[in-house]
Formats: C-alpha cells, structure tokens, sequence
C-alpha cells in the first residue's frame, strides 16, 4: 500500500469515526482542513493524536507531508478538541428577538453560537447594523458607460456589470484607504466553499493553560501550549468607516474647557451606527454627545478617575438610544491666540498618536468588542473609534479618527506592548520573564535595497497597529437633542472651573431661560438629564424613564404630562425658593388651562409663601401629623 498516491486515513472522535481520502503530498495543514469538512465542525479549535493519550500530535504546518509523518493507508489519527472549546455544530439554532429584546423560539434568522468561559452555549447577536448590511447584496452598481459599452440598455458587459465591494481598483479609485469590515468578510466567504472554514480568531499571546506534560512557566513550555511568534501586517479593513458629528456645536462645547483653562480634555462619545454609504458595506458611527467623565488635567496630560457614574451613564444613553461609540481627546498648544491659531505638533514627521495613546486605544476596545458570528470566541475586532483634535498643517483646530489593528489589541490584552520613554512613535514588546512569557513580535520594512525584511519589535514602529478613520459633520447638521442656540446651555459634569460648575443654581438659571410649553427643548440635553438623575439635593433617576422615552420620541405631550407630577413640582419648588421672588421656572406651576398643576406640593407653590423642609425632600405631600407642617405659618 506504500505505492499508493491517496490513501484513507481514519479520525476517531467522540462523535464516531469518519474516513479521509488525502494525497501523500498533501501538508498536514490541508489534513486538518479535510477533518475540519468531514464532520462539519465550527472551528479549528482542536488536535490530532497518533496516540488515545493525547501523546505524538500532529501539528498543522504547510512544510510538514503526510509521507513525512509516516502515516499509511488505514492508519487511525484521534481528534481531540481544545479545552474549554465547542467544535460541534448545535442543531435547530433559529431564534428572533421580541419587542423586548429578548430572544424567543419562533423561526427566524439563524443564529450563530459560541460557548462561553463558563462552558454555556450563548447566541451571538450581532449589532443591528451588521445585521442589515449582511442582508443587502453588497455589490457597487455602475451605469452603462456610452463610450465603452456597445450594448442595449437592458444587457451589461465588463464594463459596466457590478463590482466586488473589495475591488482593490474600485477602491483606488475613490481613495478609500481601508475596505469596511462586511466587504473584507464578503472577500472571505466569495470562494467556492462560501466562507466554510472561515473562522476570525484573534492572535494570542499568552501560554495556554492546562498543559500536563511539563511544570508551568518559567520551569516548562512546549510546543502545545507555547504561543506562535507573531508578525506584525497592517490591517486591510476597519471596523468603522467614518466618524460623524451630528453638529459643530458638539465639539464646540467640548473645547471650551480647553480655551478656557489651556488643559487638555477627554471625553466619551455617545451616538449610534449606521450604514455609511460612501463606502461600501460601511458602517458610520454618528456622535451625538460628548460624555466628560471625572479627570485630572494639565497642559500635557490627561488622568483619568474612578467614575462611579459610568454604568448610569450608559443606562441613561441606552434609554436614549445611544451607545458609546468612541472617545475624544486633545492635544493643543496655543500659537497666536489674537488669530486663534495652535500648532502643528502631529504628522508624518513625528507622529500621529503615540505608543501609550495605541495602548489607550487598544484597552477601550477590548473594553467593547464587537459581535461577530465567524469568530469560534463571538467577538471580533472592535467597532470603538478614537479622535484626537489637534493642529493642523495650516495651524487650526483639526479632528483626526483612528483605531487601532486586532493585532494591537491582542497586544494590549495580554499586556505585551509598552511605551517608550522618549519617543512617542515607537511601542516596545516586552521580553519574557519569569513571570509572563511573550512571544517574538515580527515587523517588515524594506531595507535601502528594496527588498522586505522582518525586524523584532523592540522597538515597534506604531504606524503598524494603526487604521485611519475619517471624521467629519453633515452639510446639515443634525439634533439628537433639540438646541436653542439663543440659549445658554447648561454646564457640562465635571468641570472643576468657574462658570462651568454643575450646581442646583446653574440648574435654576438654566431652565428660567424656557417658558412653559418649552419644556421639552430644555430637558432635551444629556447633560441636564444626567445631572437629574445624579444630584444631591433631590436625584431622580428613579423617575426618569417615563421623561427619557419622551426625549427620545420627541413628544411634547408625553413631556409635558410628565412635568407635571409631583416629582418635577418638588424640583420646581425647590428651584423657586431658591430665587429671589420665588419664581418658578417655565412659567411657573399653571397649567396651560390656567388651573394649578396636580399635586399637593405643586399647589402649595403657587402660594410660595412657606414651604416644608421635611416634606419637600422627603417628596411628601404637606401633612398636618407633620411637626414641621404643623408649625405656625
């Protein structure tokens, strides 16, 4: 049987055993392909043994031959799945998702599955707009060319027939630097077995635990647990394709701590993705708000504090629509403040963000991974951006969107890349000790004959983790939130500077500037709602719900109807006890009809002539078995 070019192999699994036919030619990296086909498997997330024990695996390589290994017709090999893995498919994995968000068991869409750490079989629910964009066709449509095509108006030619959305040529010509993600998985499932054996695993570079063979690290390592050395290719896709300001003024209010002050600022930006049709099969994130959590700042510098808000921040965004979508920061020094010029600090002659800002990046997101059914794990990549507003070349205020390569964030994960000291554009892969092994992190440059070389990492060019992302804001400008720019908007949260303190009385001048029936204009700012929900003096995040859906809705009627139960009159009180006169804010409490607004409370602050102290916080309407309501008046 040695003479024989195909021979059969048997795989023995916990499933059964199946029969191979491989060449003798065939690389052991084509014999886990055909093991991966024939019992239909989810992933490669396993091994193959000479040995039941787990002993003599056969490694998948391209240099190793079956004729190499030795392996003859009939020989039997054990497939072994990695631990912690699920190779098998899950049969009748069809769900939908209710009104609620929940899933239920009607038919539907097909859902992919992983199984977590704990060992559960969880659904991989992709974002909305991934949905979407994975049910259009994808394909860029061009018109009939009159000068090439010589055919009727109904037939096409190569000419003007659709194009892949990863044409490389197309692309070109556009001037689009990075494919978006869908196209790049299009490119990946277009061949012939329809994306069967794709599967997008990020790059590890941690020692796989459970290895029984050799004492942990530093006093063993082999090859079955020892992670692959890794080289360094910049990434051909993004995750998002451009960054979308809804409006200037976003950006315009963010920076007035830095005019103000001369520090520099961060910010979390909130907003939603869409689908951006200048790119094909391209995602856009569009920014609604900016989110300025606690931080120290200097001139250089920006450190960020323990928020204890973060997780109510989210929740008031999500109730709103929103999601977090990126973070901003600046970088600024002042060149001609009569002109209103900065300086150009940032380019190809130094860098575009530096090695701690990639690591920054990278721990956000891996902080929001993003959701995506080819990865065995249930998450690939991240569609979380970074924008730094810095000089540009003709010395103005200018906007730049990164993100960082799933290759750095593999990095940044496992806590390999590190900063240098003195130069800003250069990371630095850590060397093993005896407590973290790290793997040879491989770069290639050409050299001064043109021809391409690998260079270790130590130190690493950051130009090889970075994808650029445009930004930009619409010929017309959009309101998630409704504005009215003869007002003076509200504070923004934690800002340590005068005239930027969030307070009760920057809340009482705020809202004295709307009437009655503009209320919902003037709740229409996150940053109002937020300090709402968080105040001192009388929080009410409890009773926010019913005024967040009207925000969203826009409904003015929903609004006002909430304005008037009695958890808004307290605040009114409140309010116009704290102004002289005792004016209540928005037209004070009279319902539009003239009679008073409902409530106990809000009726005894028509009169404003005494109020309770123990009542009014503890949101009570005035009682006679109180001692302080039964206090001569």
């Amino acid at each position: 049987m040695s003479n024989l070019k195909n021979i059969v192999l048997r795989i023995q699994s916990s499933e059964g055993t199946k029969r191979i036919n491989v060449n003798l030619d065939d690389n052991t990296t084509t014999l886990y392909e055909k093991v991966h086909n024939a019992f239909s498997l989810s992933g490669f997330t396993f091994s193959l043994y000479r040995n039941r024990n787990n002993k003599d695996e056969i490694h998948s390589s391209r240099s190793n031959t079956i004729v190499s290994l030795g392996l003859k017709h009939g020989d039997i090999l054990y497939l072994i799945p990695h631990e912690g893995t699920h190779l098998w498919p899950i049969q009748n994995s069809t769900a939908t998702t209710n009104s609620q968000g929940t899933l239920s068991g009607e038919p539907g869409r097909a859902m992919e599955v992983y199984e977590n750490s704990t060992g559960t079989v969880q659904p991989v629910i992709e974002d909305e707009v991934d949905q979407i964009l994975w049910g259009m066709d994808g394909k860029v449509h061009r018109n009939r060319d009159e000068k090439l095509c010589h055919h009727g108006r109904n037939a096409c030619c190569v000419h003007c027939s659709p194009i892949e959305p990863y044409d490389e040529a197309y692309l070109r010509e556009q001037n689009i630097k990075h494919m978006s993600f869908h196209a790049y998985l299009r490119k990946l499932t277009g061949g012939v077995d329809r994306g069967k054996f794709v599967a997008l695993e990020d790059t590890t570079c941690r020692i796989k635990p459970g290895c029984k063979d050799h004492p942990p690290w530093p006093r063993g390592i082999c090859s079955k647990c020892q992670p692959s050395a890794i080289t360094l290719n910049r990434q051909i896709y993004r995750h998002v394709d451009n960054v979308m300001f809804e409006n200037p003024e976003i950006v315009e209010r963010f920076l007035e701590y830095w005019r103000a002050s001369g520090l520099q600022r961060m910010g979390y930006l909130y907003g939603k993705y869409e689908i951006h049709s200048d790119v094909p099969l391209g995602i856009r994130a569009s920014v609604a708000v900016i989110y300025e959590p606690p931080q120290e700042t200097t001139r250089d510098k920006v450190t960020l504090l323990p928020d204890e808000r973060e997780s109510l921040v989210d929740e008031i965004a999500h109730q709103l629509g929103l999601t977090r979508v990126g973070w901003i920061f600046t970088d600024l020094i002042a060149d001609n403040t009569q002109k209103g010029t900065v300086k150009h600090i940032r380019g190809i002659e130094s860098h575009f963000l530096s090695a701690q800002e990639c690591i920054m990046a990278g721990y956000l997101q891996n902080q929001h991974p993003n959701p995506c059914k080819f990865s065995p794990s249930g998450y690939f990549g991240s569609k979380f951006t970074t924008v730094c507003v810095t000089g540009d070349s003709k010395n103005q205020v200018h906007m730049e969107g990164y993100a960082v390569s799933a290759q750095c964030m593999s990095l940044v994960r496992d806590q390999c890349l590190v900063p240098t000291k003195d130069f800003p554009q250069l990371g630095y892969v850590k060397e093993s000790t005896d407590k973290q092994y790290v793997p040879d992190v491989y770069y290639k440059e050409k050299d001064t004959y043109g021809n391409e070389v690998s260079k270790l990492a130590r130190p690493l060019p950051v130009e090889y983790l970075l994808v650029d992302v445009p930004v930009s804001t619409p010929l017309s400008p959009l309101y998630t939130f409704r504005t009215d720019p003869s007002k003076v908007p509200f504070p923004i949260e934690n800002r340590l500077l005068d005239h930027h303190i969030q307070d009760f009385n920057a809340l009482s001048s705020y809202l004295h500037q709307f009437t009655h029936d503009q209320f919902l204009t003037a709740v229409s700012d996150f940053h109002v709602l937020l300090y709402l929900a968080t105040m001192e003096m009388l929080p009410m995040k409890d009773y926010l719900g019913p005024l967040l859906k009207a925000v969203y809705e826009r409904n003015p009627l929903s609004a006002a109807e909430w304005a008037r139960s009695e958890h808004w009159a307290t605040v009114e009180q409140l309010i116009a006890s704290s102004r002289d006169g005792g004016h209540s804010p928005l037209g004070s409490t009279i319902g539009h009809n003239g009679s008073s607004s409902s409530g106990a409370i809000a009726a005894a602050s028509v009169a404003a002539e005494w109020t309770c102290p123990h009542c009014t916080f503890l949101n009570l309407p005035h009682l006679a078995a109180c001692d302080m309501c039964s206090l001569p008046r």
